[in-house]
This record gives structure tokens, C-alpha cells and sequence, in this order.
């Protein structure tokens, strides 16, 4: 892929995930060291005002990061940040999208606007990120 094939506008090729269930949070408790018991101990979410564990926000983020490596190389990617917009439950199934903001010619970059949004449409991240590609 190349700078010259690509237009603002142009949509990154979106996933959506499997449900998120209690064995994709406990899995990604041991993978990211994040063993906060609001996302697995339901009695600990249910003291705290949940009415259940939920995703670890950096979850849907790892799945945005998945969206950008799909499309560019790792070592293409600039910038990369997000706003937490809702909790994702237990059940939701995400979807990760993106688009091309902006195309820069001169430093051979793309600005993305990325999202994730669960199966109802509601978003749950929302950020932008900044590639680099050859011309």
C-alpha cells in the first residue's frame, strides 16, 4: 500500500470481535497484567455500583491497535490516542472502524479517525491515530 492509492475518506477494513464473555476478560487480565477485580469478580463490580464486571477500556483499545496493524505495518504508526466514551459490557460485540481524515503529501502521512461501537451502535471508543506510508 502506498500514500498515492489512498483519498480522505477511504475507509480502513473494519472486524467486529466476538462478544466480550468472562473468559476474554480473565485472559486478558494475565495477558496485560491488569488484575483490577472490577472486571472479573462480579461481587466486587456489584459494591461498586455495577451491575456486573465489565472490559478493561484498554481492551477496546488493543482491538483498535489490532485495526491499525491489519492496514499498516506497526512500525508505520505515529500517533495513536482515544477517548473512552462508554463501558463495554459483557455481551457486547465490537466493531472497529476507521476512516482517512487527512492525507499530508509533504510528510507522507494519513490522519484516521477510529471507533469502536458495540452491536447497538453505540461508541465506545472514539480516538485518531497517524500512519506513514511511501509514496
Amino acid at each position: 500500500m502506498n500514500l498515492n492509492a489512498i483519498a480522505v475518506g477511504d475507509e480502513l477494513p473494519s472486524f467486529t470481535t466476538d462478544p466480550v464473555n468472562r473468559t476474554t476478560l480473565a485472559l486478558y487480565c494475565g495477558a496485560s497484567g491488569d488484575h483490577n477485580p472490577i472486571h472479573v469478580d462480579i461481587d466486587f463490580a456489584k459494591k461498586a455500583g455495577m451491575p456486573d464486571v465489565f472490559a478493561h477500556g484498554m481492551l477496546s483499545m488493543a482491538y483498535l491497535g489490532r485495526l491499525l496493524t491489519n492496514w499498516v505495518a506497526q512500525e508505520r504508526l505515529r500517533s495513536y490516542s482515544v477517548r473512552f466514551a462508554a463501558i463495554t459490557q459483557l455481551g457486547d460485540a465490537i466493531t472497529c472502524s476507521g476512516r482517512v481524515l487527512e492525507k499530508d503529501e509533504t510528510s507522507g502521512t494519513l490522519r484516521l479517525e477510529i471507533t469502536t461501537r458495540n452491536q447497538a451502535g453505540e461508541i465506545k471508543l472514539s480516538g485518531e491515530a497517524v500512519v506513514a506510508l511511501d509514496a
